[in-house]
This record gives C-alpha cells, structure tokens and sequence, in this order.
C-alpha cells in the first residue's frame, strides 16, 4: 500500500461544495483581510487561531481562504466528528488507523510542506461540563499541546510563526450572565455548540462576520521573553490571542446582558446615587426608602431594554422603509472600521447632527448593517407614547426629560445612568443640539447630558471615544410640519395620532441619507488644546471647560464633514439668485460654480453628485430638480424656444423657498465667511472698500451673526478674515488695490463683481431676517413682551415687509432666524431680557425713532438696490 500523506487539504463533495457557496458566501468579511493574509504569507507561515473548537467554523474558514486565494488549511484540530471528519482522518484513518503518528506530527508536516493550519484554543463546553461546573462559564482546554508544537517548531525554523486570530460572529445578540436551561443543549451563547451555531448562522445570516484579530508574531514574542519557559510563553500566548478575538467579537455584540431590574438596583447601590439620597434623606430613615423607590422607579420609566426580537422586527421594517422611501443611504467603509477600532479599545459615543426623527433610526441602521453593536440612544421623554415609546425602548432608546432642573434625584439618577453605561462598555448616541433643527443648520451645543458623560468618562480607565455624525439629507420628512413651525407655527406634539399620519411619506420619496463621520476626539485631546495636564486633577470648572471645548469641536467638525448632495447643491443655485425663472443652463452653470467652490476648499462630495473625473455630474442636479418637482417646491415653465436656454426654467413658489432654504442650509456654513466679506463689499453702491473699513464691517457682521453662524473656536476673527480675504483674492474674486479691496478679475467665467453678488446673495435672507426682527422691536415700545409674543408680531411684520417688496426672500420670515436676531440685539445691548425671560428695549431705545434707527443699521448691510422700504 502507498504510503499517505500526514495532512492534505479539504475538498468537499459538489453538493457540499453547492451548500457552502450559497451560505459562507454571504459572510461578511472585512475589507482588508485577504490583503492582511495575503501580506503575512509573504513573510512567515500563517496560522489561523480560532477560539471555540467548532467545525462550523472551520468549514466557512476554508471556503473563504479558497474563496480569496489564501495559504490553504492543511491542517485542523480533531473536530470530533469520527468518520466524518474531513481532510483523510474521517472513514479512512477509522478503517486503516495511522499508527504512531500524532495530531503534533500533522501539524508539523502541514507547515512544512508550505500549508496553514487552522489551530482551535478551545473547546465548548458539554452538559457535564456545565453541570458540574467544571467549565467556569468558558471554554476548555483544546490547543495547549499544538501551541507547544508551535513553539517547537518556531525554534527550530528562521521563519517567522505568524498566529491570526479569527472569529466567526454567528449572532449578534450580547451574551449571557448566568447559565439557562437551552446552554445545558446547545451550549452558551459565548461558547456554541454547532447545533446552536447553525441557529444562530439560519437567524442572522445577514449579518454573520469574519473578523481578525492583531496578528502575533512567535519568533518576536521568543526573542522578547528570553527568560520564559516554553510552557510560561504558551500560556501567555493563548491568553493574548483569546483577548484579542474577544475584543472583536465584543466590538459587534457589545457586554453581557443582564436583567433590567438587576441593573437597576446595582444602579441604585452606587456610591454616588446613594450619596445623594443620603444627603436628601438627612436624618429620616423612611424619607431613605421612599427616595430609593423613587429613584428605581425614575430608572424604569428612562432605561432602555434591547430585546432581540424587537431589533430584528425593526431590521426588517427600516429595511423595507428605507428602501421606499429613500434611494440610498451612503456612508464611507473607512468611517466604519475607525468606529470598529475605537470600539475594541474603549467606549465610542456618537454625537450626530439632528435635523429629523428619522435621526435616531439611521445610525443604529447603519451600524446594524455594518455589524456594530448598536448604539443606546438618549431620547427626549416626549417620544416615550405609546406605542412607539415601548417599541424605540426595546430598539435601544432611552429617555429623559428636556430638563433636570429643581429635581437633584433625577439628575443623580441619570447621572448614575449614564456612568454605569460608559463603564459597562456600551456605545452611547445623544444629540448635543437637543432638538431637532427646522432650518437645516446646526443649532448651539447644549451641555447637560454631555456633562455627565465627561465625568463619566473621566472616571473610567478605557478610554472613551467621541465621534461627530453629520447625518445629511436631500430633503426631511418633516418638511411641511417645519414650514409651518418656521413660518411661527406651534409645534405639534408628538402622539399616536400623528405616528398615524405619518404613514403618508411612504407616498414620497425623499432622495438620499448622507452619514459622514468626523475625526474621533479623547478627552485627552480637548486637554491637550486647553493645556491642562493629563496627570491633574480636574475640578468642576475644569471639566466644565473640557465639555464646553469638546460640544464646540464636536460641532465644528459636523460642520466640516457634512457631505454636499445634489438636492443641497441644486438649492443652493436655485435661492442664490433673486430671479424669478431660471433656465435649466443657467441653474446648471450655477451649480457647477458652486460645486468648484466646494471642491477647492475641500469638502466632501457625494458620489453621485461627481462623475468618475471629479466633475459634476448633470444628471444628479436633474434628479434633484425632479424630487423638489414631486414634492411640489420647485415649479417649470416652457416657453417659445427664441433660444436653446429658453426652453425649460425654473422657479421656487413664494411659499415653498423656506422649505427649500432648509436644504440649503446644510451647506451654507462652507460659504460664510465668503459671504460677510461679500456682504460688507456691496454695502455701497461703488464696490469697493478701504482695507481698514472692510475689516470694520466684517467684524460688525460676525458680532451681529455670532448666535446664526458657527465660527472656529480654535481660531481667532483675524486669523479667518486674513485667510478669507487671501483665498478670495487668490480665487479672483477681490484684488488688493493699493489701501483698498475691489472686485477681481474672476474665474470660471464669472467676473469677481459676479462673484461678490453671488456670495453675498446666499446671507441675503439672514440679513433681511435680523432686519425684520429689528422692525419687530417696536412692539417693546408698549412694554416687555415675551419671546414667543415677540417673534408673533415680528413675523407679521415681515410678511408685510416682504408683500411691501420691503425685503425681497420670502425665507428670510423665519422663526429660528429672527429669535436669533433678538438675542444678539440684546448681545448688542438694544434690547434686555428680564428675569421672567421676557424681552424689553434698553432704557435709550424706547421710541419708535430709536427702534427704526436699529432697523436702519442692519438695513445698510443690504447691497443699495435691495433696501426698498429702509426706515428713515
């Protein structure tokens, strides 16, 4: 008889073949693994390391490695399956047994003929095992022998051993404290027995992962531990490569689980909580119980409870949601895996723009489908109704109320919350603006929940991680509720009735989701920019500071990663010019300039908005124009073809361009600063300005705009004046002649007087909003009057002014951007706000001559031909 070879790779029969092609194929495997393997294999010998002897995951193993052309697996464990165990020691070595020869022995022939091997660490578990106990809640020993022949050879060989840790992620769902009666069958949910694996592979077949851990090198690891025993290094070793494949399995199913009242009275028990309802209780033993009741009875109505079932009903629902009424949802790979990263180091806390409700769905979408562990989402109290409250509750979504204020157990129940969430592991998302912006912009950072988080985050040894979201969209579901809002609307309370007739947008489609992450920021890194010293102590004003820097950076870099879509383009043309028809080659042409504008400063760019060169692309302005078509917001025209361009245009209706100008807005911060300069040059009729006097009136704008715009924190209002007027120079819009700044030469085929009226043009409706808040101080004139009352008789006015042709942008009537007006008059000292938050004219503007004279300032920030109707 021939003699057989030791070891020889698996080669399934075609109806196996047939079945791993149609499941394993579907496994998600990250991008660079191949390329990782592939690169590894160049210099040593792989070895793939796995945790839980399963052959489950063996198979899948070697489908993918053949799959992508990989070192091919010679060699694997017993996978205990006698006659069936594939690779010759199934039938064959049963009927003619190899005798002599050792699982170290084929290990050793596989590698040396140029193979791999598959080496699993562990075994799961067996009844026995768990009722006895002698499992500990883990694995047992199965690699220890084969790691020391690892080490023999490794001794005896120059080329490197490279260990790769794998793991298979069959389920999603957090592992388990405690022992249930299915684990004493199927196994633990850590530790699944391939009965179990093949569940979990049927249920969650989707999202099944392949991930690899930081290889580890045995050759380096032999020369760094000269005085260790072999036995000493194995040890070690198995120990390392077991962290490191539960760090990512962990990245994608999070901590264990335990049972909500448990965690609420482990809560309760911590030392500061119950620091806190001591000093409440003072001296009255009852008053202690009575506040601990109360305070488990605060955790139940906020704590959110994950359940599986749930997840997986709102998977298929968003799904199939999503897909209908949106075309796409985009977001970058590499955002992802430095998300993935951050989680297997430490805690991440998603800090995403919000601008919809659709918000809290779309993060814990995209990290389902990229096989993150799902975020808990810190809610307002007003979506706990039934039903949705019960359903977002069991999604993830916890809930807290607007304010703490007057109610020192609350806060220390919340703060206790979100402490013991940060210290668990769990990836925490919360919206630092705290309600949802009507006009597309950013709102101003609040600080009360960030606050507790940084202390938490202080007080925790992993480090914690925040990540800016911009969440982008080419139109809200919202948009019609928003346009009554921003038009002085009451805002409609959130109940069953209107989860009802939200059921209408499945009508719509609403374009395409944009998610784009910012740089990932440590508190290390905020203490850095503030100088204070890592090593010091932090003291309440200090971490203060640290939230106050941190909410800013965040917000900054929302504003930098927001990506440009088409419909936020195609707006941005169509409510730059204050015509009311604009044909299909010009609105193009505009567009075009915009999008040079956008490029050259680096923003993020849409991949449908650009063609494969770099250019824009015509046809996502087209499919832009015809959703705003669809919904109705934009209008077309066809005239007598006297020329090309006079065929088709377009027009905003009256009433539809605040609704647009949200859409707009989510751009608009790339063009501020372009435009105060822009707007401080067309303040005189001759165009052109003294240095000096263009630095003046810049200044005076930042300072009028300072709650409407965000400006860098890190920088200071010379630093961006200098380095805008020097790009716009450079650019060809203003040119320096000699003391004083004039339109350039221009590019693109625009000239710079084009230019500065176009920048210009994109701020015209803030200063025609501060204008009209202005004229609305004159109802202070009778006495004070309340925000709310104030902003009424102000947007009355502003109609009025606009049908007077007083102010020519309807959106310029806006709610958000005339309480903002009122806050910086009152900056500006032209106006107080009394105790009661009611506003009321400064003592020397308490006349009607006063308050037109207010309006009369902000109206000369209007180019010449745009103040009809300026108060004299």
């Amino acid at each position: 008889m021939p003699k057989r070879r030791l070891t020889r790779t698996y080669e399934p029969n075609p109806a196996l073949q047939a079945v791993y092609d149609r499941f394993f194929d579907e496994i998600q495997v990250d991008e660079s693994w191949a390329g990782q393997v592939r690169e590894l294999a160049g210099q040593g010998t792989v070895v793939y390391v796995l945790r839980n002897l399963n052959f489950i995951d063996f198979f899948a193993l070697d489908h993918l490695t053949k799959r992508y052309g990989l070192p091919r697996v010679q060699f694997v464990n017993d996978l205990g399956l006698w006659v069936l165990n594939p690779m010759g020691k199934g039938w064959l070595n049963a009927v003619f047994p190899r005798r002599g020869v050792t699982p170290a022995d084929e290990l050793r022939d596989a590698l040396s003929s140029g193979g791999s091997a598959a080496l699993f660490l562990k075994r799961p578990p067996g009844v026995v095992d768990i009722a006895t106990g002698a499992s500990g809640g883990r694995g047992l020993r199965e690699g220890d022998e084969l790691m020391r022949t690892l080490f023999d050879l490794q001794h005896e060989h120059d080329r490197p051993i490279l260990l790769l840790p794998q793991v298979f992620v069959w389920s999603k769902r957090p592992d388990t404290l405690g022992t249930r009666p299915l684990d004493w069958v199927l196994g633990p949910r850590e530790w699944p027995s391939p009965v179990r694996t093949v569940g979990q592979f049927l249920h969650n077949h989707r999202h099944v992962a392949l991930r690899a851990g930081e290889p580890l090198n045995l050759k380096q690891f032999i020369d760094e531990t000269p005085s260790l025993s072999d036995a000493v290094r194995v040890r070690r070793v198995t120990y390392a490569v077991l962290r490191r494949v539960e760090r990512e399995r962990r990245a994608i199913v999070g901590p264990a689980e335990k049972p909500p009242d448990r965690v609420r009275h482990e809560i309760v028990r911590g030392p500061k909580l119950r620091a806190t309802i001591d000093e409440l209780a003072g001296e009255h033993p009852a008053d202690r119980a009575i506040l601990t009741g109360r305070a488990l009875r605060i955790l139940r109505k906020l704590q959110a409870t994950p359940e599986t079932a749930t997840l997986k009903g709102l998977e298929v629902l968003l799904d199939r949601v999503f897909h209908k009424i949106y075309a796409g949802i985009d977001f970058a790979n590499q955002d992802i895996e430095r998300l993935r990263a951050a989680s297997r180091d430490g805690s991440v806390v998603l800090l995403p723009s919000h601008k919809s409700h659709v918000d809290y769905l779309i993060l814990s979408y995209v990290c389902n489908e990229s096989n993150l562990q799902l975020p808990l989402i810190a809610a307002g109290e007003n979506l706990s109704f039934f039903p949705l409250g019960p359903i977002l509750r069991r999604g993830g979504a916890f809930f807290i109320r607007r304010s703490f204020k007057g109610d020192r157990l609350y806060a220390a129940v919340v703060d206790a919350y979100v402490r013991r969430l940060i210290r668990d592991g769990f990836p925490i998302e919360l919206f630092l603006e705290g309600g949802r912006s009507r006009n597309g912009k950013l709102l101003p950072p609040k600080y009360g929940l960030l606050n507790m988080v940084v202390d938490a985050a202080a007080a925790t040894p992993r480090p914690v991680y925040f990540a800016p979201v911009s969440i982008g969209y080419e139109r809200l579901v919202e948009a019609e509720s928003y346009q009554r809002e921003l038009a002085g609307g009451e805002k409609s309370q959130e109940d069953a009735t209107g989860l009802l007739k939200s059921t209408q947008l499945l009508r719509h489609r609403y374009g395409r989701i944009n998610v784009q992450f910012g740089r990932l920021l440590t508190l290390e890194d905020i203490q850095h920019e503030l100088g204070i010293d890592d090593e010091a102590e932090t003291d309440e004003p200090t971490r203060r500071a640290l939230s106050v820097r941190l909410a800013n950076r965040v917000m900054d870099e929302i504003n930098s990663v927001t990506a440009v879509t088409p419909g936020a383009l195609t707006a941005t043309a169509l409510l730059s010019d204050a015509k009311l028809l604009l044909s299909d080659e010009q609105l193009l042409l505009r567009c075009e300039r915009f999008f040079y504008v956008l490029k050259t400063e680096g923003a993020r760019i849409t991949e449908t908005l650009q063609t494969r060169n770099g250019t824009l692309r015509h046809d996502a302005i087209h499919e832009a124009l015809q959703m705003f078509r669809d919904a109705r917001l934009v209008e077309t025209s066809t005239q007598p073809a006297k020329r090309r361009d006079a065929a088709v245009r377009y027009s905003v209706p009256d009433k539809q361009r605040i609704t647009l100008d949200a859409t707009k807005n989510m751009i608009v911060h790339f063009f501020v600063e372009r435009g105060l300069v822009a707007t401080a040059m067309v303040m005189d009729r001759d165009i052109g300005v003294l240095r000096a006097t263009l630095i003046d009136r810049v200044l005076k704008l930042s300072r009028l705009f300072k709650f409407e715009f965000r400006f860098h924190a890190d920088k200071s209002f010379q630093d961006i004046f200098d380095e805008t007027l020097d790009t716009m120079i450079a650019s060809g819009v203003l040119k320096a002649d000699g003391d004083s700044i004039v339109p350039g030469a221009g590019r693109q085929g625009w000239d710079g007087l084009t230019w500065t009226l176009t920048y210009a043009s994109l701020l015209q409706n803030f200063v025609e909003g501060y204008r009209v808040a202005a004229r609305g101080l004159a109802a202070l004139v009778k006495g004070p009057l309340s925000e709310k009352d104030l902003a009424k008789k102000s947007l009355a006015a502003g109609n009025r002014m606009h049908l007077a042709g007083d102010i020519e942008r309807r959106e310029a009537v806006s709610k958000p951007i005339v309480v903002n007006a009122f806050k910086a008059l009152a900056d500006q000292g032209y106006v107080s706000i009394l105790d009661d938050g009611r506003y009321e004219l400064a003592p020397s503007f308490r006349s009607v001559g006063a308050v037109k004279a207010i309006e009369s300032r902000i109206a000369g920030y209007l180019r010449a031909n745009a103040r009809r109707g300026e108060a004299s």
